[in-house]
């Protein structure tokens, strides 16, 4: 038994790429497009964020050199001593 394939009835498109200095060109006006669809944050915005940043990372800080003293403590200090170091 042999089976044959029918022609295909779905028509077939030749696309044809544009030049790479086209397509950067092309993507430069997109991106412009879509930075002129940018809410930007105003003056105040900006500020009252950058200090949050700046809060909550002297916070992380803070907690990490806590838990540095106390790991130093338990490792280097108690735990030699109850070995008999």
């Amino acid at each position: 038994m042999s089976f044959t394939r029918k022609p295909s009835n779905v028509a077939t498109e030749v696309v044809t790429r544009p030049n790479p200095a086209q397509r950067v060109v092309t993507f430069y006006q997109e991106v412009i497009a879509e930075m002129k669809k940018v809410t930007w944050p105003d003056r105040q915005q900006v500020r009252q964020l950058s200090i949050g940043v700046i809060i909550l990372s002297l916070f992380i800080g803070a907690v990490i050199a806590l838990m540095d003293l106390i790991f130093q403590g338990i490792f280097v200090r108690a735990l030699p001593s109850l070995v008999g170091g």
